[in-house]
Formats: structure tokens, sequence, C-alpha cells
């Protein structure tokens, strides 16, 4: 299923862009060694553990170059996927087939990427509650699948962009001249346009915390870089702690800054409720996903990510 804010139309103009600007007037390999009338079998393999992300974006590629081309899904998007199982299988004509494999492992690896490392960081901030959310780091004009992926890697979105939420950071606060200014604003233009928008706030410091919650508060408070490295290398969560408790229940919290699949568990057992990471995002690995072909009983090249 896709999520709510990516249409159908939506993913086939990405696919027909990323078509164009990878094959413009044509596969020329292809069409000059593999014979039309070709018809050729593909197994789409995973070559490391993770989660499957992309599935639906990988066939629609191949049913923009072919009506011929039947896919056989053994996995869903979402689901967790072994080193070495087959995720899908592909028989139809050999030229669409060779043209659409590589854009359909783009697509493939690093939204299952994107997935991997969200479930994995979501699984160690489950046992106290708090939800991982991605950013804005996003890569320029995918930005709806890396965030479909973290959703199918069990995180939130947090704002798809600068339109659906206020978030006052500090450089908005600088220009509005303090926070109680910036704050006024913002609610007095969401009460007047937008009374169902969310006001967020970034804070850095337990002062900075305490003027937000005295210029009348947010619906979120941004605990930015308050879980900080110490000299040891260790993560020092005390001035998040004492952030949150400040809090209490007159805002939703959240936190950023030196999250990590190593120290997202500390930082959950903060009693945050969020945690944002761009590093989900702006920094993922693609997973490891590989296509063999088999075409007239001969078997191909595998191509890698």
């Amino acid at each position: 299923m896709l999520p709510p804010y990516l249409s159908h139309d939506d993913l086939d103009d990405l696919i027909e862009r990323a078509l164009a600007e990878d094959v413009a007037d044509g596969d020329v390999t292809t069409l000059t060694t593999v014979e039309s009338g070709r018809a050729a079998r593909a197994e789409i393999q995973a070559n490391e553990d993770g989660v499957l992300a992309g599935a639906r974006g990988a066939g629609r590629v191949f049913a923009a170059l072919s009506d011929h081309v039947e896919i056989a899904w053994k996995a869903e998007d979402g689901n967790a996927i072994s080193a070495g199982a087959v995720v899908g299988v592909l028989n139809g004509p050999a030229r669409p087939l060779l043209t659409g494999e590589r854009l359909a492992l783009n697509f493939l690896q690093r939204m299952s990427g994107i997935a991997t490392a969200t479930r994995r960081m979501a699984k160690r901030a489950k046992p106290h509650g708090a939800k991982i959310l991605d950013t804005r780091k996003t890569a320029p004009g995918l930005r709806l699948l890396d965030k479909w992926a973290v959703r199918l890697g069990g995180g939130a979105n947090h704002r798809l962009g600068l339109f659906d939420q206020v978030l006052i950071k500090d450089n908005h606060i600088a220009a509005a001249g303090s926070v109680g200014e910036a704050l006024r604003q913002a609610k007095r233009y969401v009460e007047d346009r937008a009374p169902e928008m969310i006001v967020e706030i970034e804070t850095r410091t337990l002062e900075e915390v305490r003027a937000v919650l005295d210029a009348g508060g947010a619906d979120v408070i941004l605990l930015d870089n308050m879980a900080r490295r110490s000299s040891d290398g260790s993560l020092d969560v005390s001035m998040l702690r004492e952030a949150v408790q400040l809090i209490g229940d007159r805002a939703t919290t959240e936190a950023s800054g030196n999250v990590t699949l190593e120290t997202v568990e500390v930082i959950a057992a903060t009693g945050v409720d969020a945690i944002s990471s761009g590093a989900l995002t702006h920094s993922v690995t693609a997973l490891d996903l590989s296509m063999g072909f088999q075409v007239s009983g001969g078997v191909g090249e595998r191509e890698n990510g």
C-alpha cells in the first residue's frame, strides 16, 4: 500500500523521469546484443539480511517498459529478508528485463537500506516508548520514496517539507528577535490559516527550554544535541533527561543529534517521546541485492549493487 502522500501517478511520473535519464533514446547495449524475441527469467536475491522496501516501485519500472513482464514477489515491502533468499522472480522478454535492471535495483537497494536502518533503530528504541522519525535530509527528488522507506522500516514521518509543519529553528529565532516573538508570530499564523498545524521549536540548552515554556510553549519541543559526547567517548544524556523532566506533559519531546544505532537506546531511555535521525536517509547504506538472469537456458552475469 502506498503512503497517503504518494499516489500511483506520482510514482509513475518519477519512474518516467528516471527512465528518461537512464535510457533516453534507447538501451544501445541491449538493443545490439539481444534479439527482440528472446525470453528470459531473472531472480532478485538478497545478499545480506535486511528489510525489503521498494518492490512496488521496482515492479512499476518493468511495467513501464513492457506489458509482458510477470513478477512473482516472494516477500512484500516491509518484510524481513535473509541473505541468500530469492525475493522476486521475473519472467518475460529479455530486453525490458535488462533495460530496467539497474533502475529497479536502485529503487530496491536504496529503499531497503533505509528501511533496514530504521527497523534496527526502532527495535532498540521501542522498549522505552520512543518513536523514530526521519528528517528533510533526503535525496532531492526522492524524498517521498525515502520517507516511505522509513515507514516500511517501522519509523514515522516528520514533516514532508516546509509547508506542512512549523519548525522554528535557531536562525528563525534570531531573525524574529526572540523565542517569544517567534512563537507568537507562528501561533498567530497557525490560528488564522491552519488550526491543525503543529508548531515545533528547537532548543539547545535548558535555558532555551525554560524560555519556550515561559513564552507559552509549543506542541513539540526539539531538544537538539542535548545528548553529548564526553571526553571518554561515552554519551552524556544528563541534560537531555533533565529537559524531558522539565517539560513533563506540557509538550511532546523530540531528541536529535548524536543519534546512531549504538546510542539510540540510551537516548530513548531518557523518556523522550521521539528521536529524529537524518542519517537514516542522508547517509543510507544500500542493502546488497542483486539480479541474476537466465536466458534460453544460459545463465548470465549477476549485476550487484
